[in-house]
C-alpha cells in the first residue's frame, strides 16, 4: 500500500486511533513504573492528556492538516499532566510548528515534523535523560528523515517511524541502569511508540477497533457546533458584519429519499458545501452524514443533500438575531458589574496555589497561608489547564505555585508561561516540602524574595512516604514482593517490610540526625490514628527531645507521610 499524501482526514484518524489505543493500554504502561507502588500513572497521564489533544483538533473547522496538528498541540499542552503529559505535548508542539500551514502532508513533511518534534521536546526537559521517551522520539525522526531521503512514500515512511521507535524502547533498559535492575522498558517510551503504532495501523489501512466512538455523537457535535458559534459569532460583532448568517444543520441517512441520484462521495460533497459558506463541519459513517455550516442559502444545503439521501434532520438558526440577543444581554452584565458591590474586597495580591489529595492535607495547607489547593498529586496529575485555570480564578495579580511532586514540574512551568500572570514555581517534591516551604512566606517580600525563601527552605526538611508494594521487583538491592511496605525517602527506598508500622518506624529512623528538632505524622486514609500514636511513642523512645505531632491528612496512596525538620 503507498500513500503520497496525509490529508485531514487521514490525520484525524490517526488521532483518535492513537487516542483510542494509549486509553486500552493505559494500565499496561502505569505498570512499567519503576517504583512498585500505586501512583505509576505515566499510561494515564499520557492518555488524559492525547484525550484534550483529540477534543481540539474536533472541535477545529479546519481542512488543513497544518491547523489540526496545532488544534492538536494546543489541546495536548492545556490537557497536559504530569512530565510525561508534557513532554508529549511538546513533541506535537514542535511537530505543529514544522507543518504550520500546510494543507496535506508529504512523505518529507512528515518526517522533518518528528525531527522538530524531537527536538522541541529535547529542548523542554532541562536536563535531558538518555533511556527516556527522548530517545525513542529521537530515533524515530531519525528514521523517519533516512527513508524520506530516498521515498515519497507515507507508509514506509511511518512504517520505518514506528519500527525505530520501537526498536529504540527495547534499548531503553541499557541506556538507564534504573530499567535494566528492574526489568522494564521506559514508560514514557512505551507510551509513544503505542502513539506511533496507531498512525502506522492507520495508514496502513488497518481496521481500527475503536472502544470509544470514531464519529461524534450528537452530544460532541453540538459541543463542536457551539465551540464554532464562540469563534465565529461574539462579543461586540456588529450582527450586521456576519457574513453568514444562518446557522444550518442537517443529517442525511444515506441512500434514503426519492430524490437520491448520487453515491456519496465525501470529498465531493465537502467541496460543494464549502463554495456556500464557512465554519463548515461534515462527519458521516456508512449510514449517516451530519452537517453544520453558517451559509446565506440554507435551502441549497438542503437540496444538495437530498441528492445523496434524505432529511432525518433539520435546524436552521438566524445568527443576526442571536447577536442582537447577546449583544443585549453583554450590555446588561456589563452594567451590572459596573457597580461596585457593597463590602467588596481587595484584589487579592499573590494566590499560592498547591497541590495535594486529602481533606486533611489541603486543611493543613490552607492552615498555612495557601489560598488554592488543587486536589491532586500521587494517582492524579492536575493538568496545566487546571493549574492555569486556579490561577486565573483566583483574581490576585501574581502567583506562586507549589507543585508538591517533581512529576507535576514541568506542567507547572508550562502553566506559568501561557497564564499571563506573574508566577514562580517552587520546586516542592513533597506534601512535606510544600509545607516547610509555605513557613518562607512573608506577605510584604516581592515575588522573588518569597520564592528564594521558599525555595532555601526545602532542605531543611526530610521527607519520608510508605506505601504498599503493587508487584514483585528488585529495586535499588531489596528484592520487594507485592504487598511488601516500602518506606521511601526523598524518593529513594530505605525500608521495605511485610509491616505497615514497622516500615514507617524503621524509616523514621533513618531520617533522624543530631539536627533533628520535629517529627510531623501525616495518617491517611487507610490507617488510624491509633497507628500514628505507636509510631509516635516509638519515635519519641529514640529521642525524648523530638517534638512529635500528627495529623490526619485523609491522603490516598500513602498512608503516612512523615516529616523530619
Amino acid at each position: 500500500m503507498q500513500m503520497k499524501e496525509i490529508s485531514n482526514r487521514e490525520f484525524v484518524k490517526m488521532v483518535e486511533a492513537a487516542s483510542t489505543f494509549l486509553d486500552q493500554n493505559a494500565e499496561f504502561v502505569n505498570s512499567l513504573n519503576v517504583f512498585p507502588v500505586p501512583d505509576g500513572d505515566t499510561g494515564t497521564n499520557m492518555s488524559l492528556s492525547l484525550d484534550s489533544g483529540l477534543k481540539y483538533v474536533n472541535e477545529s473547522a479546519s481542512t488543513a492538516v497544518g491547523d489540526l496538528a496545532g488544534a492538536l498541540a494546543k489541546g495536548l499542552l492545556m490537557g497536559a499532566r504530569g512530565n510525561s503529559g508534557v513532554i508529549l505535548s511538546q513533541i506535537f508542539r514542535g511537530f505543529s510548528k514544522s507543518v504550520n500551514g500546510k494543507t496535506t502532508l508529504s512523505a518529507k513533511d512528515l518526517a522533518a515534523a518528528f525531527a522538530a518534534g524531537a527536538e522541541t521536546a529535547y529542548k523542554a526537559v532541562m536536563k535531558p535523560t538518555e533511556g527516556t521517551v527522548l530517545t525513542v522520539v529521537r530515533e524515530a525522526a531519525k528514521a523517519a528523515r533516512d527513508t524520506a531521503a530516498s521515498s515519497d512514500d507515507i507508509v514506509e515512511v511511518m512504517d520505518a517511524t514506528y519500527k525505530a521507535a520501537d526498536a529504540a524502547l527495547a534499548t531503553t533498559p541499557d541506556l538507564l541502569p534504573v530499567l535494566k535492575q528492574v526489568g522494564v522498558v521506559d514508560s514514557g517510551g512505551q507510551g509513544l511508540t503505542f502513539v506511533l503504532q496507531a498512525f502506522d495501523d492507520v495508514l496502513n489501512g488497518k481496521e481500527i477497533k475503536f472502544d470509544k466512538k470514531h464519529q461524534p455523537n450528537p452530544t460532541e457535535m453540538d459541543e463542536m457546533v457551539d465551540a464554532e458559534h464562540h469563534r465565529s459569532v461574539q462579543g461586540k460583532l456588529d450582527p450586521n458584519d456576519i457574513v453568514y448568517g444562518y446557522c444550518t444543520e442537517i443529517m442525511l441517512r444515506l441512500g434514503k429519499g426519492k430524490q437520491v441520484d448520487q453515491k456519496f462521495d465525501y470529498d465531493k460533497f465537502y467541496n460543494y458545501l464549502a463554495g456556500l459558506g464557512d465554519s463548515l463541519l461534515v462527519v458521516n459513517d456508512d449510514e449517516i452524514v451530519k452537517v453544520h455550516v453558517h451559509t446565506e442559502h440554507p435551502g441549497k444545503v438542503m437540496a444538495w443533500g437530498q441528492e445523496f439521501g434524505d432529511l432525518a434532520k433539520v435546524k436552521v438558526d438566524n445568527m443576526r438575531l442571536q447577536q442582537e440577543t447577546i449583544m443585549k444581554e453583554d450590555q446588561q452584565e456589563e452594567s451590572a458589574e459596573a457597580t461596585p458591590l457593597q463590602g467588596s474586597t481587595e484584589t487579592l495580591e499573590t494566590a499560592i496555589i498547591t497541590i495535594a489529595a486529602g481533606d486533611g492535607i489541603k486543611t493543613l495547607f490552607e492552615s498555612l497561608g495557601a489560598t488554592t489547593v488543587i486536589s491532586g498529586g500521587q494517582t492524579m496529575n492536575p493538568s496545566t489547564q487546571d493549574i492555569v485555570d486556579a490561577i486565573q480564578a483566583s483574581g490576585a495579580k501574581q502567583a506562586i505555585v507549589l507543585p508538591n511532586n517533581s512529576n507535576i514540574f514541568l506542567a507547572a512551568e508550562q502553566a506559568q508561561k501561557v497564564v499571563g500572570v506573574l508566577t514562580v514555581i517552587v520546586h516542592s517534591r513533597s506534601i512535606s516540602q510544600g509545607m516547610t516551604a509555605l513557613l518562607g512566606y512573608e506577605a510584604e517580600n516581592s515575588l522573588a524574595d518569597n520564592q528564594s525563601a521558599m525555595e532555601e527552605n526545602l532542605s531543611t526538611v526530610k521527607s519520608g512516604e510508605v506505601t504498599h508494594a503493587v508487584r514483585d521487583t528488585t529495586v535499588d538491592g531489596f528484592d520487594i514482593k507485592e504487598g511488601d511496605f516500602m518506606g521511601i525517602i526523598d524518593g529513594k527506598i530505605a525500608v521495605v517490610t511485610a509491616d505497615l508500622e514497622e516500615a514507617a518506624i524503621q524509616m523514621t529512623n533513618k531520617m533522624l540526625d543530631d539536627d533533628s528538632e520535629i517529627v510531623t505524622i501525616i495518617y491517611g486514609e487507610d490507617t488510624t490514628e491509633a497507628v500514628a500514636e505507636k509510631i509516635q511513642s516509638a519515635v519519641s523512645d529514640m529521642d525524648d527531645e523530638l517534638e512529635i505531632e500528627i495529623h490526619e491528612g485523609d491522603q490516598p496512596v500513602y498512608p503516612f507521610i512523615i516529616s523530619v525538620e
